[in-house]
């Protein structure tokens, strides 16, 4: 098992490497002069059609769902844990400077994400027009043949298995693991409680889907971000400069302090862009399939709509993670326990170095085993790493389990003191709480809880369109109960960590990315045709006039 993850990884490295993502960015680049910056078109008219105000357009036409319902289930899909982990993570390591280049990254995901659904919706299959099926699968089968039925049908493939293991399995674990790591509550209790949930909604249809994410996602997102503007008023003398450092350290090396190690203007990109690239799922082919169920006789229309996502998912949420956590200074915190004499570094295997003590200090937090801490060593002029150690029991007391690190000479400790390491969702928790004691720890359980189960239905959604695709249709009952199923089964306990699962959902993205990125470049010519020609019409009074 080991050797089939190890070639997953390396598989991995290779499809979601930097190349592709920097070709990825461009084609963003691309459709955004394409379109005549098109992201202008989804914050003016996008919001109208929303709203139901475009005569001749809204309610008309085969479909099951309204703009604003099409717009919430993409939305439930996108906005997830990834909003606030994933954003901690490149904070962390990619600095403040990683947050300007979410924003432009988020940007060109609008054209993107304008693009991928304006193709689905030109593609799409309405036979049967209350509930018609579009995605890149039904792309690649009407616009290339026999060839495209096989990209469609791996495609098609590899949404099932990042439905099965992101959208679903990954989602459970960590609500299961979060809520019970903060109130004790048993993992199988949680799963129980999701699975009901869950299936009472997609054992209903996409109607009934639509329905309940059109309230949940407005409702998940406002109490977000209400919480969010709540601890930046408490600190509104720090925006100007919070802002300032974004922009500085988007150009230039961030400096390393406390419990950062600093940044080149290089992480700060790459962190940015994937934490923007994957959030939003801009040009991934997943967001397409819930779009392409709108009642709208113009396809051009959910395209304008479907760029408001990325603008929500990246500019918004994201964004308000991102400012709390800076604000906050919890990215680069000092030190959570000091030493009595600093310990030195240590070869424990040739080129390998850990601190040469196994001990905690008698003045520490409340640790417990299993606990995972980091001290920061320089281990070159003006470059500083991490060596992260877990805790374990003895009977001396708590020891620590040291990560070596690969050096060419002994790293010296940099910071005079053991860091708690609070990992993604926990940093921006420590966040929030830094604002209200205890906010940190009811806001993330909420959202986690909310995020997740948003996640687990339109992906099941998805994956059951997936179903329909391969003409699977009849297993389409079995498969909604046996997704209930897995939601369930997933928190017994069998998953121990989600570094394997999180391995397998991250090589399906990488060969719906395979697929859906050509596409959209050999058919690009034929969508922003359609978006000039439904503008166009708009603008000279043949259609959208009352």
């Amino acid at each position: 098992m080991d050797i089939f993850f190890a070639v997953i990884d390396t598989i991995n490295s290779v499809m979601l490497s930097v190349p592709v993502l920097v070709a990825l960015l461009a084609t963003g680049v691309l459709f955004t002069l394409w379109s005549g910056f098109g992201q202008y078109r989804s914050l003016t008219h996008g919001v109208r059609l929303i709203r139901g105000k475009v005569p001749g357009i809204s309610g008309h036409g085969p479909g099951a769902l309204t703009h604003f319902q099409a717009l919430s289930a993409a939305l439930s899909g996108t906005v997830g844990l990834g909003n606030i982990a994933g954003v901690a993570i490149a904070i962390e390591f990619g600095g403040p400077g990683a947050v300007f280049w979410m924003w432009m990254v988020g940007l060109a995901g609008m054209a993107l994400k304008s693009t991928e659904v304006t193709l689905a919706m030109l593609h799409r299959d309405t036979s049967d027009a209350e509930n018609p099926h579009g995605g890149t699968m039904y792309v690649c089968r009407k616009a290339f043949g026999k060839i495209g039925g096989v990209a469609g049908t791996l495609f098609t493939l590899s949404v099932i298995l990042f439905a099965v293991t992101g959208g679903n399995m990954f989602q459970a674990w960590s609500v299961a693991d979060t809520t019970h790591n903060y109130f004790g509550v048993p993992q199988w209790i949680t799963g129980l409680v999701m699975a009901a949930f869950v299936g009472s909604v997609i054992l209903g249809g996409i109607q009934r889907i639509g329905s309940v994410v059109g309230k949940l996602v407005p409702f998940m997102c406002g109490i977000y971000v209400l919480a969010g503007l709540y601890v930046l008023a408490l600190n509104t003398e720090h925006i100007p400069d919070l802002f300032k450092l974004i922009f500085v350290c988007a150009f230039s090396p961030a400096e390393a302090g406390g419990a950062f190690t600093g940044a080149t203007l290089g992480m700060a990109f790459i962190f940015g862009m994937k934490r923007a690239l994957f959030s939003s799922e801009s040009g991934l082919g997943t967001a397409p399939i819930a779009h392409s169920a709108v009642k709208t006789p113009e396809p051009v229309t959910e395209g304008v709509v479907a760029g408001l996502e990325p603008f929500i998912d990246t500019l918004v949420v994201c964004t308000i993670t991102a400012l709390v956590i800076l604000v906050s200074g919890v990215w680069q915190r000092t030190p959570a326990a000091a030493w009595y004499a600093q310990p030195a570094t240590v070869e424990i295997s040739p080129g390998r170095w850990a601190p040469n003590a196994e001990l905690l200090p008698e003045e520490r937090p409340d640790w417990k085993p299993g606990d995972q801490i980091f001290v920061v060593v320089e281990t070159a002029p003006r470059q500083r790493e991490r060596i992260y150690g877990t805790l374990t029991d003895s009977a001396e007391g708590l020891r620590i389990q040291w990560q070596p690190i690969a050096a060419g000479t002994a790293p010296k400790l940099a910071e005079h003191g053991i860091f708690s390491n609070y990992r993604g969702a926990t940093l921006a928790a420590r966040a929030f709480d830094s604002a209200e004691a205890g906010l940190g720890k009811w806001m993330v359980t909420l959202t986690v809880w909310l995020f997740a189960l948003s996640t687990m239905i339109t992906y099941g959604y998805y994956a059951e369109q997936g179903l329909f695709y391969l003409g699977a249709e009849r297993w389409v009952g079995a498969y909604r109960w046996g997704w209930c199923a897995l939601i369930a089964l997933t928190c017994t306990g069998f998953i121990n960590t989600a570094e394997q699962v999180d391995s397998l959902s991250t090589v399906a993205l990488g060969f719906m990315l395979a697929v859906n990125l050509p596409v959209m470049w050999l058919l690009g010519p034929k969508a922003m045709r359609a978006w000039h020609d439904y503008f166009r019409r708009i603008k000279s009074g043949e259609i959208g006039k009352a």
